[in-house]
């Protein structure tokens, strides 16, 4: 399983991207995308998004 990105809520800091261990997340058009195959599920995007839209 992988991490989910609320598209509508990500506001596109960067905050999650910067906090990934395993560069899961990356930019696309102005949003955060999670890459599935490399997701752990550690939660780690989770603490750091300021608008709550990552979810497990």
């Amino acid at each position: 399983m992988a991490v989910k990105i609320n598209a509508e809520t990500c506001i596109g800091c960067g905050a999650c991207i910067d906090t990934c261990p395993t560069e899961a997340l990356e930019m696309k058009n102005d949003k955060a995308v999670v890459d599935k195959e490399k997701c752990i599920d550690c939660g780690a995007c989770i603490d750091s998004c300021p608008v709550e839209a990552i979810a497990l």
